[in-house]
């Protein structure tokens, strides 16, 4: 078997059915000097799914500082293949900056594509998917999840997170308050035997789980806001009488304008019968 080139190679692994890992990363976990991982036990049985025995060094998010560096002095003659513990790593897992530190050193980094929960719950919701936002997992406390959901309220994109059984229903329910009722999917177990994908509104799947939190691995996928309602000219005249009493007309209208998407020759006409 010939030997890797050194370098630093992300290698995505199953996020359930083994069968999903590819012949490409079989390959380069067969032949790594070392494999990074985020727990031992876990990548073990990968390893053993494929039939081989390789060096492995715990990389997660309590050591990362302390072995970062021997990891990167390592990648001038040796190759090491880094894993996370299901999925594609450095999506909600540790890893960029064992990344960034590597590519700075000058070292070859190459990346085996493969599973991502992330983007197989997009798959499984039937919710747009040409635009999407991955926020990974929101904070567990009341306010400072609440003050994230508030951030991103407004982003014309289908969100994606992770969320954990028991917190399911909060977190369903902190996001209809504060997104408002919109369209969602909880996808669980994806690639495992008891794969689904519930849809309804996100105060709908909040009662759902309220009484039942589900098991397994869960991703959560939020439809997009709906386009609003276009302004009225009632709301343009409303709009255009509070501007006059700071701007003059034609500075007036340009504001009501870009505020309301209302055409700007039209309001600075009315702002003039306005004034008179």
């Amino acid at each position: 078997m010939d030997p890797l080139s050194p370098g630093l190679y992300i290698v995505a692994t199953p996020i359930g059915n083994l069968g999903d890992l590819s012949p490409r990363a079989a390959d380069i976990l067969s032949r790594a000097d070392v494999v990074a991982v985020e727990d031992s036990r876990v990548t073990a049985g990968l390893l053993r799914h494929i039939g081989v025995k390789r060096h492995m060094q715990p990389y997660h998010d309590h050591n990362a500082e302390e072995v970062r560096p021997g990891l990167v002095s390592r990648l001038s003659t040796q190759a090491v293949a880094l894993v996370s513990d299901a999925g594609t790593p450095l999506i909600s897992d540790p890893g960029y900056k064992l990344v960034r530190d590597a590519r700075a050193a000058g070292h070859a980094v190459v990346t085996i594509p493969g599973p991502c929960a992330a983007v197989a719950a997009l798959t499984l919701a039937g919710l747009p998917t040409d635009r999407f936002l991955f926020l990974g997992f929101l904070p567990p406390k009341v306010k400072a999840r609440a003050d994230a959901i508030a951030e991103i309220a407004n982003v014309r994109a289908t969100l994606v997170l992770y969320e954990s059984g028991p917190r399911l229903s909060a977190c369903l329910s902190a996001l209809a308050k504060g997104l408002g009722d919109r369209e969602a999917a909880v996808t669980r177990e994806i690639t495992k035997r008891f794969e689904e994908a519930v849809t309804g509104t996100l105060a709908n799947l909040a009662a759902r789980y309220a009484d039942t939190p589900p098991k397994g691995e869960i991703a959560i996928v939020v439809a997009p806001p709906g386009e609003p309602e276009p302004a009225s000219a009632e709301d343009g005249d409303a709009a255009l009488a509070e501007a006059l009493t700071r701007l003059p007309a034609s500075k007036a209208a340009g504001e009501v304008a870009k505020r309301l998407g209302l055409d700007r020759k039209a309001l600075y006409a009315r702002a003039l019968e306005m004034k008179q």
